[in-house]
C-alpha cells in the first residue's frame, strides 16, 4: 500500500512524501546460507584445502561471512526511513 502525504519544511515549499513497504522478495536472499548448508555430503570432505584448512571447515565458514553480507544487504534494503 503507498501512501502520500504532504510535508510543509520551514523554508515553506511543499514537498510529497511516499511511504512505501519493501518488497518481500528480498528475504528470499536469508534462504541462500541455509540451502548451502543443508547438505553437508556437498562439502564433507577435505579436498580443496585453503592455506592449510580443509575444505569442510573453510566452506562453512566462508557461509558466516556471506550470511552476513546478505543479512546486511536485506536489511539496507528492506528498512524503514
Amino acid at each position: 500500500m503507498t501512501t502520500v502525504g504532504l510535508s510543509f519544511p520551514r523554508s515553506g515549499h511543499r514537498t510529497i512524501v511516499m511511504n512505501r513497504r519493501p518488497s518481500r522478495w528480498w528475504y528470499v536472499l536469508l534462504v541462500l546460507p541455509l540451502l548451502g548448508l543443508l547438505y553437508p555430503p556437498l562439502y564433507a570432505r577435505s579436498d580443496p584445502e585453503l592455506a592449510g584448512i580443509p575444505f569442510f571447515y573453510w566452506y562453512q565458514f566462508a557461509w558466516v561471512i556471506v550470511a552476513a553480507a546478505l543479512t546486511l544487504v536485506v536489511y539496507l534494503a528492506t528498512r524503514q526511513r
